[in-house]
């Protein structure tokens, strides 16, 4: 991913820790509602994505592959709401950064890193559901819980190395403090070519893995759904009724990586031509369009909830303290009536 530091009239007036001080004087209506609105979707988004990782991590159950592919989706999204909205939507407030040089460097880092991670980590899960449909009973043997976890560990571990590769050789972050002209600002330049290979790497290429993905796995559920209708014709066998399971799920996997691409899609297009036509308009457009990025994050709980019968399930269970009973953890979360 990749932010760009423009010309200097982009920059607003400066302020540092101690704006909070002068702001608590000035205060308007306006801006208690936006900073009420912004609370909320950080809460929400903490919580939500916490109660994900509660339930994934807790139930044994749980621990298949693609959940422990959305588990490491949702502490990338846990992550965000917690070290990279607040601060984003402070700067979006107040127009200016109040944070310092060192929070300055490791929210760039951040921002590049875990939305990454969650780029990555919904190309895996598409992946992940194409091989399931394609090949159930091969997927089931290879496709294993250890295995799993060692791709998560790579996917972390090599993205986390290639984006501060990135910002240490071709990057450069920029604090500019009161004293200059373009003041209180947190930014990163990238050199247009590493830009533009970034934007292959971080952006390109796993999209279309994800769209390829999902196009092959929806018509594969389209033909496993003819063959599900002809198999219950004839007699009820235990081979439709697991087919007919993975298809529900890809669907509903299939909108929570829609949603990510709604998201994901308008950014990186304001990014792009912000990058080539250099305007405050654009400039700004980009930034504010971030918004929808972070704001996925709130958005993939909420997708749990609604489409998820087991996650309705670990949330009653979790706030009404049963997993706290001795051997909570066997409960299945599958069956309504538990």
């Amino acid at each position: 991913m990749n932010l760009t530091e423009v010309e200097e009239e982009f920059c607003a007036q400066s302020s540092n820790f101690s704006c909070f001080e002068r702001r608590l004087a000035s205060l308007t209506a306006v801006d208690v509602l936006m900073y009420s609105a912004a609370a909320a979707v950080v809460l929400l988004t903490v919580c939500g994505n916490l109660l994900v990782i509660i339930s994934i991590c807790h139930f044994k159950q749980l621990h298949t592959p693609t959940n422990l592919l959305l588990l490491s989706l949702a502490v990338a999204d846990f992550l965000v709401g917690i070290a990279v909205m607040p601060f984003h939507f402070i700067m979006l407030i107040e127009s200016h950064w109040c944070f310092g040089a060192v929070y300055c460097t490791i929210h760039i880092v951040l921002t590049f890193f875990l939305t990454c991670v969650s780029i990555y980590n919904v190309a895996c899960i598409a992946v992940d559901r194409y091989f399931a449909l394609c090949n159930p009973f091969l997927y089931s043997t290879k496709m294993t819980v250890s295995i799993t976890l060692k791709l998560i560990s790579m996917i972390w571990l090599s993205v986390f190395v290639y984006n501060l590769l990135l910002l240490y050789f071709n990057g450069r972050i920029n604090y500019t403090t009161e004293n200059t002209a373009c003041a209180g600002r947190c930014g990163v330049s990238v050199s247009e070519n590493w830009a533009v290979a970034d934007f292959t790497i971080a952006f390109i290429v796993p999209c279309l893995t994800i769209i390829i993905m999902y196009l092959k796995v929806f018509a594969i559920a389209k033909k496993h759904a003819k063959t599900i209708r002809s198999v219950q014709e004839q007699h009820h066998s235990k081979n439709s009724e697991k087919m007919n399971s993975e298809r529900k799920a890809a669907k509903k996997l299939g909108i929570l990586v829609s949603m990510f691409l709604l998201c994901l899609l308008p950014y990186y297009i304001a990014l792009i031509i912000a990058m080539y036509i250099r305007t405050p308009s654009l400039y700004l457009s980009a930034t504010h369009v971030l918004n929808l990025l972070y704001l996925n994050s709130f958005i993939n709980p909420i997708i749990y909830a609604l489409f998820y019968a087991w996650f309705q399930k670990c949330f009653k269970l979790i706030l009404t303290c049963r997993i706290c009973n001795f051997e909570s953890s066997l409960i299945n979360v599958f069956l309504k009536d538990t």
